[in-house]
């Protein structure tokens, strides 16, 4: 999976589908940018040329070798012998915006399901073992597009819908009711699941659990004035990532909180030639997590905008991974949690292959970057779940 793999994106595809065949696959980290490595079956070197995958036939000789260079250096090897039942939560209706993940999933010819908010009411989240957060707004806000968009057809006809499912659920508003989704899902975490998040999804999600029972949104929203007392009435402790935040509720200005970083009302474009984020190199024998979590072919990825483009690392929590940052300002790119049982990653940004993404802009399409170093990060995600540490006999 180095600079010699001729499409990475749809060789984790090819894992994922390795592993389907009950047949197990063992992730080799940090070996040439995070490779595969399964027994030769014809139909296995069939697929990879199907899907324009590079390989390679590995003599016994050679692979002790490999397993040699694993053993001797800052390498390891992850069995993968089950694949993850996957789950996006995706609005039913379509939004003026694609979703990276689902392209990414999409184009790797990785199976998924999409739900949303009447499944995660109904316990539906149990029958799944990764749950990836579209672009959405667990603050009920409508991804703060008011001031440029609460006019448009779309955001009308989302809001309606919106409120329309709200009441059909018992709530009386809408961030009332996504607040309560967020709770869902963060137990859901806490009893053992994978959480992935990017773009608004992250810092909205974690605003919503901080204000669970105070009134966090402005009245063009939900009817109601914003709570007096907010700023005090802000419960960190039931925040995931986030700490020591402080919300913006004015509705003419796009951004939740000052978490975001850089600020999306307040943002300056340093253009996609200088902007760049470093990923850290963990010890694969002792690290294995963000490992693989961060393999790649490449240590230093092109930086990307969103409605939420990175975190400011002073306000992440003290026992969250950082995994990525840029080295010259204070924002965190990609970090990483646990939560009861389960974990949750974070990347910041909306396309790692379309540096400013507007809304109603075309999505990217993935034949284009299929050696992208940002979908990697998505598609490590992926595997994760289906990864256990593999014990060797010395």
């Amino acid at each position: 999976m180095d600079e010699n793999q001729n499409d990475h994106l749809k060789a984790y595809g090819a894992a994922f589908w390795i592993i389907g065949e009950q047949i197990n696959v063992e992730w080799v980290l940090n070996y040439r940018g995070g490779s595969f490595i399964t027994d030769y079956y014809e139909r296995i070197e069939q697929e990879c040329r199907l899907r324009g995958v590079s390989y390679e036939v590995v003599e016994s000789e050679k692979m002790l070798s490999i397993y040699n260079d694993v053993a001797m250096n800052n390498m390891d090897i992850v069995l993968l012998e089950k694949t993850p039942k996957i789950a996006i939560y995706s609005p039913p209706n379509k939004q003026p915006w694609d979703d990276a993940v689902t392209l990414a999933l999409t184009y790797a010819e990785v199976p998924y399901e999409t739900l949303w908010d009447e499944e995660v009411f109904n316990g539906e989240l149990s029958n799944y073992d990764w749950l990836h957060l579209h672009h959405e707004d667990f603050t009920g806000q409508y991804g703060k597009f008011y001031k440029n968009y609460h006019t448009a057809s779309w955001y009308v006809e989302q809001k309606k819908q919106f409120e329309s499912l709200a009441s059909r659920l018992g709530f009386s508003s809408v961030p009332e009711q996504k607040k309560a989704l967020a709770q869902i899902i963060k137990d859901y975490v806490s009893s053992g699941g994978f959480l992935f998040a990017m773009c608004s999804a992250t810092d909205s999600f974690d605003i919503a659990l901080a204000t669970v029972g105070v009134d966090a949104a402005h009245s063009v929203y939900d009817g109601t004035p914003v709570d007096k007392k907010l700023k005090s009435k802000i419960n960190y402790n039931n925040s995931m990532a986030f700490d020591n935040f402080e919300i913006i509720t004015d509705p003419m200005v796009y951004e939740y909180s000052n978490i975001d970083y850089p600020p999306s009302n307040n943002v300056v474009v340093r253009g996609a030639e200088a902007d760049y984020f470093s990923l850290f190199e963990f010890s694969a024998k002792y690290d294995p997590v963000p490992t693989m979590l961060t393999q790649n072919h490449v240590g230093v990825i092109k930086g990307f905008m969103g409605q939420t483009t990175g975190f400011d690392r002073e306000k992440i929590k003290k026992h969250i991974l950082i995994m990525g940052e840029d080295a010259t300002t204070p924002q965190v790119k990609y970090l990483n949690g646990n939560h009861g049982q389960g974990t949750f990653t974070f990347l910041g940004g909306h396309d790692p292959e379309d540096y400013q993404h507007f809304v109603g802009d075309p999505q990217t399409d993935l034949s284009f970057h299929r050696n992208s170093p940002g979908y990697r990060l998505i598609l490590n995600n992926i595997l994760f779940p289906a990864a256990r540490k593999k014990e060797r006999k010395t």
